[in-house]
C-alpha cells in the first residue's frame, strides 16, 4: 500500500477519534458502582436506537437493508460485533476495577499488531523510518508488559480484540454507521436478556438512580459517535498510519491512570512511555516529510 492511501480526512477522522477515546475512562468511572456488563449491554442496546434514528435522518435506511442482505458483509459484521463485545467488556471491567494502566497497555500493544496485520495480510509498505519508529515503540511496549506481568492477560485481550476488529472493519463492504448498526442490533438480542435476567434477580441498577440512567443511557453517544469515526477512518488510512495515530489514546489514559486516579506508576511504565512517544514522534516527522514531498511531486507538470 502506499502513501498515497492515507487521507487528510482519514487523519482528521483518525485524530479525532483517539482524542475522544483518550478521554472515556474519566467517563465510565462515573459507573464504577455499575456491573461492566450492564454497561456493555447498555451502550449496545441505546447505540441501536440511536443508530437506527441517525440512519433514517440522514435517508440511509436502504443502505441498511442493503449491507444486510449481503451474506457476507454479514457474517464479517458478526466478528467484528464480537470483538467488539469482548473488548469492551474487558476494558469497562478493568477501569471501573482500577486497572486503567493496564487498560492503557493494551492499547500500546494495539498499533504493534496493526502493522503486524498490515504488513501481512494487506502488504503495507514499511519505510525505514517507520521500521525505527516501531522498533522503538515495541521497546517500550516490551518494557511495560515485563513490569505488568499480572495484568498481561488485560492488555492482551484488549490489544488483539481491537486490531482484529480494525483490520475486520477495513475490509468489510460497509459504511461507519450502518455497519456499526448492524453491529449492535446483532449484540441487543443478548444484552435485552441479560439485563431482563439481571432485573428478575434484583441485580439491576438502571431504574434505580436518575443520574445513573442518564449516565447510562448517554453511553451511546460515548460508543457510537466514537466508533463510526473509527470506522471511516479505517477506510481512509492504511493499518500502519492507524496504528501509530492510535498512540494518542493510550498515552491520555496512561496520564489519566497515573495522575487523575493515583494509580502506581513505576520506572518501568516511565520509561515505556518515552520510548513509544519518541517511535511516534519519528513516524509523524517522517509522514510530514513525505506528505510535503508528494505535494511537490504533484505540482510539478509531467
Amino acid at each position: 500500500m502506499s502513501d498515497q492511501q492515507n487521507t487528510p480526512a482519514g487523519y482528521a477522522f483518525g485524530i479525532g477519534v483517539y482524542l475522544l477515546w483518550g478521554l472515556v475512562p474519566l467517563y465510565f468511572k462515573l459507573l464504577d458502582h455499575v456491573g461492566a456488563v450492564e454497561t456493555v449491554a447498555h451502550r449496545i442496546i441505546w447505540s441501536v436506537g440511536l443508530l437506527l434514528a441517525l440512519l433514517l435522518a440522514l435517508g440511509k435506511l436502504g443502505d441498511l437493508r442493503t449491507t444486510v442482505r449481503n451474506r457476507r458483509t454479514l457474517l464479517a459484521l458478526t466478528a467484528s460485533a464480537t470483538l467488539i463485545a469482548v473488548n469492551w467488556l474487558v476494558y469497562i471491567w478493568a477501569v471501573t476495577n482500577e486497572h486503567i494502566l493496564a487498560a492503557s497497555l493494551g492499547y500500546f500493544l494495539n498499533p504493534l499488531l496493526n502493522v503486524v496485520l498490515g504488513t501481512v495480510l494487506l502488504k503495507e509498505n514499511l519505510r525505514p523510518a517507520t521500521i525505527v519508529a516501531i522498533a522503538l515503540a515495541a521497546i517500550g511496549v516490551a518494557i511495560l508488559a515485563w513490569s505488568a506481568l499480572d495484568t498481561l492477560w488485560i492488555s492482551g485481550t484488549l490489544a488483539i480484540s481491537f486490531a482484529l476488529y480494525g483490520y475486520v472493519r477495513k475490509v468489510t463492504d460497509a459504511g461507519a454507521i450502518e455497519g456499526l448498526a448492524v453491529e449492535t442490533t446483532l449484540l441487543s438480542p443478548l444484552c435485552v436478556a441479560y439485563l431482563v435476567w439481571l432485573g428478575l434477580s434484583g441485580g439491576l441498577i438502571f431504574g434505580t438512580d436518575t443520574e445513573t440512567d442518564i449516565l447510562l443511557v448517554m453511553a451511546a453517544l460515548v460508543t457510537s459517535v466514537p466508533l463510526m469515526l473509527f470506522a471511516a477512518a479505517a477506510k481512509r488510512l492504511t493499518l500502519t498510519t492507524l496504528g501509530f495515530i492510535q498512540y494518542i489514546a493510550p498515552s491520555m489514559v496512561f496520564v489519566i491512570g497515573a495522575f487523575v486516579f493515583n494509580e502506581p506508576l513505576n520506572a518501568g511504565q516511565i520509561a515505556c512511555f518515552l520510548f513509544i512517544w519518541a517511535g511516534l514522534a519519528l513516524f509523524t516527522i517522517d509522514n510530514l516529510r513525505m506528505a510535503r514531498a508528494n505535494r511537490l511531486r504533484a505540482r510539478i507538470p509531467a
